[in-house]
C-alpha cells in the first residue's frame, strides 16, 4: 500500500509538472501569436518572403497537443503516465525474478548430496527469484514427506503467479481509458461544432474547424497511448508466461532430485 501511494505521489508530481509546462508553452505561443498579429497590423503594406523552418517532432507533438484543447489532452497523458510507469515497476520487478534455473538447480542438489538439506536452503535463501522461493518452501518441508512438499509447492506457485501478475489490471484498465478519453473528446468536439453551427446558421469549413480539430486530435492522442502501453503489456505477458514455464519445469527437476535424495538415504 505504501508503494502504491508513493508511486501514484510521483504520478501526480509528475502531470503536474507536465501541466505547467505546457501552460507556459501555451501562454508564450499566445503571446507569440499576438505580438506577430500587431507587428502585422502596424505594417501592412510589407510583404516579407519568408520560409517556414520544418519543426522538430517535438514541436509538432507540442502544437497538437496545445491545438487538442489541454483540457482534454490532460487525462490522456495521466493514463500514459500512470500507465508507462506502472509498466516500468513490472520491467524492473520480472526482471529481478529472472533466475537460471539449471544452474540453481544443479547447486541445490550438489548441496543435498554433500551438506543435505539445511545447506541445500542457505542456498535457496540466499538467491533471488520465485524459483528458489519455491525450493525453499519444498526444503522447509522436505521432513514431512514428498507428497506434502508437492502440495506446498504447488499453494505457494499460485501465489507467486499472482505477484507476478500484480497491477497488470491496472495497465489494462488504462489501456482501455485512454481511447475512451479520446473518443469522449471527439464527442464533444462534433457537439462543439454543431452548436458553432447552428449559432452561425451557416455551415462553412470556419465554423466547425475548431470543434473538429479537437475531435480528431483527442482521438488521435488517445490511440496512441493505448498503442504505447498494449506493446508493454504485451512484453509483460510474454514475460510472465517464460518466467511460469520456467517455474513449472524446474519444479519438476526440483521433485526429482528429492526423489533421488530420499532414496540415496535408504
Amino acid at each position: 500500500m505504501k508503494k502504491l501511494i508513493a508511486f501514484l505521489t510521483v504520478a501526480v508530481m509528475l502531470t503536474f509538472g507536465v501541466t505547467s509546462f505546457v501552460m507556459a508553452q501555451v501562454d508564450t505561443a499566445q503571446a507569440a501569436q499576438t505580438t506577430a498579429v500587431q507587428e502585422e497590423a502596424a505594417q501592412p503594406e510589407t510583404l516579407v518572403a519568408t520560409d517556414d523552418a520544418p519543426q522538430s517532432f517535438h514541436q509538432v507533438l507540442k502544437s497538437k497537443f496545445i491545438e487538442g484543447s489541454p483540457g482534454w489532452m490532460f487525462p490522456v497523458l495521466l493514463t500514459l503516465i500512470l500507465g508507462l510507469g506502472l509498466s516500468i515497476e513490472r520491467i524492473i520487478y520480472l526482471n529481478l525474478s529472472t533466475t537460471n534455473t539449471q544452474k540453481l538447480l544443479n547447486k541445490v542438489e550438489t548441496a543435498l548430496e554433500m551438506e543435505g538439506v539445511a545447506a541445500a536452503k542457505e542456498i535457496c535463501k540466499t538467491t533471488r527469484g520465485p524459483v528458489a522461493s519455491i525450493f525453499f518452501q519444498g526444503l522447509d518441508r522436505h521432513s514431512e514427506g514428498l507428497e506434502i512438499v508437492e502440495k506446498s509447492i504447488v499453494s505457494y506457485g499460485g501465489v507467486l503467479m499472482g505477484r507476478l501478475e500484480n497491477n497488470l489490471s491496472w495497465i489494462g484498465l488504462f489501456i482501455s481509458l485512454a481511447p475512451m478519453l479520446g473518443f469522449l473528446g471527439t464527442v464533444v468536439g462534433m457537439v462543439q461544432a454543431f452548436d458553432a453551427i447552428e449559432a452561425a446558421g451557416d455551415i462553412s469549413p470556419t465554423v466547425v474547424a475548431g470543434g473538429m480539430k479537437v475531435a480528431l486530435l483527442t482521438t488521435v492522442f488517445g490511440l496512441i497511448v493505448a498503442i504505447i502501453l498494449q506493446i508493454f503489456y504485451n512484453y509483460l505477458i510474454s514475460k510472465i508466461d517464460g518466467i511460469v514455464n520456467s517455474m513449472e519445469d524446474a519444479t519438476i527437476s526440483f521433485m526429482d532430485i528429492l526423489v533421488k535424495h530420499k532414496n540415496a538415504k535408504k
